[in-house]
């Protein structure tokens, strides 16, 4: 929503006080230099990105249009889960842990937490970790370690069509000064026509310059920031998981564990912790502020 507000108050204002100072909006619009600048700009992006790159680029648009960022619902679930698997790692056998992480759509632990089980990517590195957790021969250091790895490999495999949208991004004033070149020499080739039309030519080549840096500036930019927050905070949730592992594989029982897991989070988004004691209590039954 904020992105649709922001969008709007940019072309209200360059609209408004295009017309305000007596400009016409036909002027503005030149279908030509938008297919120059746009055709070329989506051209390079599609010759330089793979197409899992290009496919995961549509994807994080919607994320970024739609906010898509865990809310409290996610953060109760996450630590729900960790809970209840080191509270059996405590109690129970091998064979019982096992059975959850084996096969976690059929384990009543994960079902109590549905925004888990939705993220597949974030099941398998809880399952992944509990199992080596179950073997008992890895230290906390080396857990640490390989958790800092597959995270770092996380961010930047989710951060790629981040970095391909904003090269596309920054790519659009230059294109914008192409299309208005193209325009100038078009303008040039018409050089013995009268001033008006002559006026005409250049300032649709204008327009191309103008368009470019408004695409880049006002509308790529905003949309490639949000992409990078949501994704941010997407891979946050790992973090926790690695934070609250690590201090029960230090030590820490299950309950203090979750502390080291809960204060990674954004204080402005942080359950209280009167909240993950009621999940704990009550799996997937909390109310989400």
């Amino acid at each position: 929503m904020n992105i649709i507000i922001g969008l709007v108050i940019v072309f209200g204002c360059i609209i408004g006080s295009f017309m305000a100072t007596g400009g016409h909006l036909n002027v503005l619009w030149q279908p030509y230099e938008f297919i120059v600048i746009i055709g070329a700009g989506l051209g390079a992006f599609v010759a330089g990105s793979p197409m899992k790159v290009i496919k995961d680029s549509g994807k994080a648009l919607g994320e970024a249009f739609a906010y898509k960022v865990p809310k409290e619902r996610h953060y109760l679930d996450t630590l729900g889960v960790l809970y209840a698997l080191m509270r059996d790692l405590r109690t129970k056998s091998r064979n019982e842990i096992e059975a959850h992480i084996d096969n976690p759509a059929e384990s009543s632990i994960f079902q109590t937490a549905p925004t888990v089980l939705k993220n597949k990517d974030l099941t398998a590195f809880i399952c992944d970790y509990v199992r080596l957790i179950i073997i008992g021969n890895a230290r906390s250091h080396e857990i640490e370690a390989l958790m800092d790895e597959e995270i770092e490999t996380i961010t930047h495999d989710s951060m790629k069509s981040y970095h391909a949208l904003q090269n596309m991004g920054d790519s659009f004033p230059a294109i914008g000064i192409v299309a208005a070149v193209l325009g100038v020499i078009h303008a040039m080739g018409a050089i013995t026509e009268p001033p008006e039309v002559l006026g005409q030519l250049i300032g649709a080549a204008l327009v191309g310059t103008f368009t470019g840096i408004l695409l880049s500036y006002c509308i790529m930019n905003p949309l490639i920031y949000m992409i990078k927050a949501v994704r941010s905070k997407q891979n946050r949730l790992y973090v926790i998981v690695k934070q609250t592992l690590i201090a029960y594989m230090n030590g820490s029982v299950p309950q203090v564990a979750l502390e080291y897991g809960r204060k990674t989070i954004s204080s402005y988004e942080r359950p209280s912790i009167d909240a993950v004691e009621n999940e704990m209590m009550n799996p997937g039954q909390t109310v989400a502020t």
